[in-house]
């Protein structure tokens, strides 16, 4: 996602702040203070730069979008946080061995080219105990579930309906099912993990 519908996404999903309140305290019932976090696939980064403003955790995030990081990396220095946004794809990012104590990718899961690739990646750069969670939607999604989340979301208008729209027909098709993600997850060195559902999206506890 680059350009003018990257950043009509980062305003749109800037309307609904609490969405990544619900992911940091996700992020810390399984992590500590003084954890170093990466998220893949930030987007605008508002959920990297709402860890980073807890001031328990060093955060990166890592994006394929040159506008992305661009947006994420202004809105950081906005915030008055330090948060370190590179640009670098899921399947082959550009850190050590074991340099982080957790990873977390929200909503973006689903648009890898190399899904398999993108959890070996987290395997490889997750310290030993460390952990990851994806979260994402699923492909079997009911339209209930998904006019319920647009809701919360507090759009009005045409980006209400286009998100209604977005949301109950062609991103389902890009997502798992819970049996799809434990089959990838079987072709990685990951051997630890729970796949918890919701009634819009799925939740993937990963382990080293």
């Amino acid at each position: 996602m680059e350009g003018a519908i990257a950043r009509w996404y980062a305003t749109s999903t800037g309307k609904s702040p609490g969405r990544f309140d619900e992911q940091v305290v996700k992020v810390r019932e399984r992590t500590a203070p003084g954890s170093e976090i990466l998220e893949v696939a930030p987007g605008p980064g508002y959920l990297s730069i709402a860890l980073a403003r807890t001031g328990d955790y060093a955060v990166t995030g890592l994006d394929i979008s040159e506008t992305f990081v661009e947006i994420a990396r202004s809105k950081a220095a906005e915030a008055g946080v330090e948060v370190d946004f590179r640009l670098g794809n899921a399947s082959a990012m550009p850190f050590d061995d074991e340099s982080f104590d957790f990873v977390i990718c929200c909503a973006a899961f689903k648009n890898f080219s190399d899904p398999v690739g993108a959890l070996q990646e987290m395997h490889r750069v997750l310290r030993p105990g460390g952990r990851a969670l994806i979260n994402d939607l699923r492909r079997d999604v009911s339209k209930e579930a998904v006019d319920e989340d647009v809701d919360r979301m507090g759009l009005s208008g045409l980006a209400k309906t286009f998100t209604r729209y977005v949301l109950r027909s062609f991103l389902p098709r890009r997502a798992y099912t819970k049996s799809e993600f434990e089959r990838l997850v079987s072709e990685t060195r990951f051997r630890t993990y729970d796949v918890r559902l919701s009634p819009l999206s799925l939740d993937v506890d990963l382990r080293k």
